[in-house]
């Protein structure tokens, strides 16, 4: 089995490239030199948490990427779980789920509440991996979103 361990500014030329093919998967045009500076960005002002998973060979397999938020009604730090993706090559090998379940220790080593995530209604491997790992569908819940016009 392979590590994980947080994304460093190192990291960035290597982990864009995975970032890249996460945003292509979701039908985004490849950009390399903005996947670059968006995630050292995030990395250098601490806006978000990035875990890599590493083969034992030490190549990047996949990521996860954490933003904080605040839950109001329960005072504390909650996590976003906003991106999630694994190398087609390496799926089905519980990279997915090592990777949730560093965000879960994240969660607890900053007292935060919980993680949030949402993913189509079309994700069917999503939609199956979730639930697997100890999320719950929120059925009480309509989420909107605005988009700014362009």
């Amino acid at each position: 089995m392979g590590k994980i361990r947080q994304a460093i500014v190192a990291d960035v030329n290597e982990l864009s490239v995975l970032f890249d093919n996460y945003r292509i998967f979701y039908e985004k045009e490849s950009d390399i030199d903005g996947a670059k500076q968006f995630l050292q960005q995030r990395i250098q002002n601490k806006e978000s948490v990035i875990f890599i998973y590493f083969t034992e060979e030490n190549k990047m397999a996949g990521f996860v990427q954490l933003y904080p938020l605040f839950s109001s009604t329960r005072m504390k730090k909650l996590w976003l779980l906003n991106d999630l993706f694994v190398q087609p090559n390496h799926r089905g090998q519980g990279v997915s789920i090592a990777l949730i379940e560093e965000a879960k220790k994240l969660c607890l080593q900053t007292n935060a509440c919980g993680l949030s995530l949402e993913t189509a209604k079309t994700n069917s491997i999503g939609n199956k991996l979730y639930p697997k790992t100890g999320f719950s569908l929120d059925q009480d819940h309509n989420y909107y979103y605005w988009d700014v016009p362009k």
